[in-house]
């Protein structure tokens, strides 16, 4: 809830980083809190949402789930009007591609051989990005099955696509970040070299139902 964000935000926390799955939730936050705030989207994202959420909010900091090239125009379409209407001191956005590591099919994400291409095309055709590096969801039965002392074939798949990656891009492997691990699995993550986890849920508990999500009377409540 956004009045749970801003108490984080707020001293002594003053956390910076946060992350939302809804592309309108994160625009309605990002209005009403303060834009300090670095938010980092990481849902599924649909082609259309991706030029309003990229366009609308100044202080979006991430798009962590970029698997198709259109996806990633449409972002640079979004930044690049913004950066015409507040001027080029926005920095540019950055993006994690996405890969299926797991290979189910109701995960998103590019295949693990398509990524380079994405990656490229993000360097190459979309000056207002910036290639952060890349993203899974892996299988959370994949974790839980996991051996102690043994490894997750999921996050073993990022960091060999990324090592693969950096290779045909002619950077180094430390250039191109790992976001990997969930609440569930965070540790498994970090030990296998993830940058980045996403434990929402283990800070501010199982959120609600989206139907149930209240933006602005969240936030007013956090003023009284």
């Amino acid at each position: 809830p956004a009045n749970d964000i801003l108490a984080l935000h707020r001293p002594p926390h003053s956390h910076l980083h946060f992350g939302e799955n809804y592309a309108q939730e994160l625009q309605e936050k990002a209005a009403l809190l303060p834009r300090e705030i670095r938010w980092h989207f990481i849902g599924a994202l649909q082609t259309n949402k991706c030029r309003p959420l990229a366009e609308q909010v100044p202080n979006l900091w991430c798009v962590e789930s970029v698997d198709a090239a259109k996806k990633a125009d449409q972002l640079q379409k979004g930044r690049e009007a913004l950066c015409q209407r507040e001027g080029d001191e926005i920095p540019p956005l950055r993006v994690f591609v996405q890969v299926n590591t797991s290979g189910e099919a109701e995960k998103s994400g590019v295949e693990p051989e398509g990524a380079a291409a994405l990656c490229r095309h993000v360097r190459e055709k979309c000056p207002r990005l910036r290639l952060q590096g890349l993203m899974t969801i892996g299988a959370i039965a994949r974790s839980q099955g996991v051996a102690e002392g043994k490894e997750n074939e999921d996050f073993i798949t990022l960091r060999e696509v990324r090592d693969r990656v950096a290779g045909e891009l002619g950077v180094g492997e430390e250039e191109l970040e790992l976001s990997m691990g969930m609440s569930e699995d965070f540790e498994s993550a970090i030990r296998c070299g993830s940058n980045e986890v996403r434990v929402g849920s283990t800070i501010f508990g199982e959120r609600p139902a989206k139907k149930d999500a209240k933006v602005k009377d969240d936030v007013d409540e956090g003023k009284e």
